[in-house]
């Protein structure tokens, strides 16, 4: 049998317990085994960080696990003692078996430490989280962030390679507002360049006559738009098309982008139509989805900061010349790794997108100086954003950590290849958000749910269930993914998708409103079956799950948190009867409670993805 340690090794002050006792319960129950696990190892001789308590991996043994018996013994290994990791767990067990905190603990393997909190503990928890608003939720200290995730093109329909964007930055925004964040979301519009250029020569074919193209005439053109959405969207194809086989086409669209991007006043004022009429309509396709923005700026609201922005690098001597192009090298000298320069203008003169997206970091900086920009931009778009963060860095306006560039895969057709109609083309996405709300109709018709509801709220379900089959497929998913397109699996009623958390929310609903009718109401919890005890630790993780969407920006581990606890409720429903007649009143009244809590956790966690239940299936 190994040797025991030297005493000193051991030592237990004489108020441990009382140290301990006094700590505020209802705090989250492993923040509170923690600070008594990490506590009992320090009070040992050991460093306090060995007393870690985690979820356990093998909730069925136990819902918590402390592992640092095994790093204690090498501790006292290199100090020449050689102690057997179960013993020093035994020891850690001694010093903590009093604690009221702690209902059971038993050494398993070779010295991990088991943990089944005390029933007060976890019943005082459970009160706690059904008396705050917010089920557990804390705040952190406020950062200012802007999230750049739209990225939509104007005068262009709005297609399925904007869903992850739009639907990733929304619920990082909700969520970082939640957590307690000032949050700025910019749609970050494409309204300059080429198509502009085509849109400009296209309109004057059609009708020369309007005063835009009038070189006489500076000011004063009308405020009503000459084209509606209808109009760009056919005109820029058009225009497209036919520049592709004609080089004399194509160099008129060149030279109008070019005279607009000089001031032309005509093209201008054209300009200010096409954003106005696109910005109306991509209102409503983002709206369909639940996402919105606080600005609406893009590439043509940063132009006129361009040329004070290039001689700000030239008297840096940051910008160079290089073969007739404005260059910026990013590349470190003792780098093994080559990243290419980034273009101001090229040698024909034309500005180019490392300028302007340049030009928006300027500007933000100067209007609202934030602490972090993110963008979440597909991560084919790496080495863009990781030339621009360089040179912004050399200038002096941001560190490198300022800037974050979310990257995200594709939403892949069932070939691998990212999703398209049955012809080929790129499915625009109210078609795609009408394909889901038919699936989702589909759906409910077979699953005989919401059959004796009128038309308008058959409709109503419809478009939740549809939304959050397609929200929640995309957002499960590590952001850094590729996925694939399954309409049938998206809108089943059973596993891990979103129309299953809606059903579990709407189950809490009816149960609440067929309580209110017994006259039965919330009460004080008390936790004495496993599967309640189950769902306060899922509902006590809450905070952990936002904590960890937040610092890795991975809206996946929130949706993992959700669908647990749909799942935990699920189980909680089946096995602990809450308005059974032969159910005493005081414990209906409890799970009755713990209910309520679950929907008001469930709902927020909905909320933050941006999925909204219905009152009734």
């Amino acid at each position: 049998m190994s040797s025991m340690p030297r005493a000193s090794a051991f030592a237990s002050p004489p108020d441990r317990q009382d140290r301990i006792r006094n700590k505020q319960i209802s705090a989250p129950i492993l923040d509170t085994l923690d600070t008594a696990c990490r506590e009992a190892f320090s009070a040992l001789g050991f460093p306090a960080d060995f007393g870690s308590v985690f979820e356990s991996d093998r909730p069925d043994l136990a819902p918590f696990q402390c592992n640092g018996a095994m790093p204690a013994a090498g501790f006292l290994k290199k100090k020449g003692e050689k102690v057997n990791p179960r013993e020093i767990a035994e020891k850690v067990i001694d010093y903590l078996k009093n604690i009221p905190a702690f209902g059971r603990l038993e050494v398993a393997g070779p010295g991990f430490i088991n943990i089944v909190p005390a029933c007060a503990l976890i019943s005082e928890r459970a009160n706690g989280l059904s008396n705050d608003a917010r089920t557990g939720a804390g705040k952190v200290k406020s950062k200012t962030i802007i999230i750049d995730y739209g990225g939509a093109n104007v005068a262009k329909p709005m297609h399925v390679g904007h869903l992850r964007s739009a639907v990733i930055g929304e619920s990082l925004k909700r969520l970082l507002r939640f957590r307690g964040h000032t949050v700025i979301g910019d749609v970050h519009l494409g309204d300059w360049g080429l198509q502009m250029g085509h849109l400009i020569t296209e309109l004057e074919d059609e009708q020369p006559d309007l005063p835009y193209f009038d070189p006489g005439k500076m000011d004063d053109f009308p405020k009503e738009s000459p084209v509606t959405m209808d109009d760009l969207t056919r005109l820029y194809p058009a225009a497209s098309n036919k520049a592709k086989s004609d080089a004399n086409r194509m160099e008129r669209s060149r030279k109008a982008t070019a005279e607009l991007q000089a001031g032309h006043p005509g093209y201008r004022a054209l300009l200010d139509h096409f954003i106005g009429v696109s910005v109306e309509s991509l209102k409503k396709g983002y709206g369909a989805l639940g996402v919105a923005f606080d600005l609406w700026k893009g590439e043509a609201a940063v132009d006129p900061l361009i040329p004070d922005m290039i001689r700000e690098f030239r008297s840096k001597g940051i910008a160079i010349k290089d073969d007739g192009a404005l260059i910026i090298r990013v590349n470190d000298e003792n780098e093994k790794k080559e990243v290419p320069p980034v273009m101001l203008v090229a040698s024909s003169g034309a500005v180019l997108y490392h300028a302007t997206d340049l030009a928006t970091l300027l500007d933000r900086k100067n209007g609202i100086n934030p602490d972090i920009v993110l963008y979440v931009v597909d991560q084919r778009q790496a080495l863009h954003f990781e030339q621009v963060f360089r040179a912004a860095v050399k200038a002096g306006w941001y560190e490198m950590g300022q800037m974050i560039h979310l990257g995200f895969g594709t939403m892949n057709g069932k070939d691998g290849k990212p999703f398209k109609t049955r012809e080929g083309g790129v499915l625009h996405l109210e078609d795609l958000i009408a394909m889901m709300l038919g699936a989702a109709e589909m759906r409910l018709e077979e699953s005989g749910i919401g059959l004796g509801f009128d038309d308008r709220a058959r409709a109503d379900i419809a478009g939740k269930v549809g939304l959050a089959a397609l929200k929640f497929a995309d957002l499960q998913n590590q952001r850094t993914t590729n996925y694939v397109f399954d309409l049938e699996r998206f809108t089943a009623f059973d596993g891990k998708t979103g129309p299953y958390l809606l059903y579990a929310a709407v189950r809490i609903k009816s149960l609440l409103r067929r309580a209110g009718a017994e006259g039965v109401k919330p009460g004080q919890i008390m936790i004495l079956d496993k599967a309640e005890q189950q769902l306060v630790f899922t509902l006590d993780s809450f905070d952990r799950a936002l904590e960890a969407t937040e610092s890795k920006y991975a809206p996946h581990i929130l949706c993992d948190h959700v669908y647990r606890l749909a799942q935990s409720f699920s189980r909680f429903y089946t096995e602990c009867p809450i308005l059974a007649e032969n159910t005493p009143l005081d414990i209906r009244q409890s799970r009755l409670a713990l209910a309520q809590t679950t929907l008001r956790q469930l709902t927020l966690g909905l909320d933050i993805i941006g999925i909204e239940a219905p009152e009734q299936m």
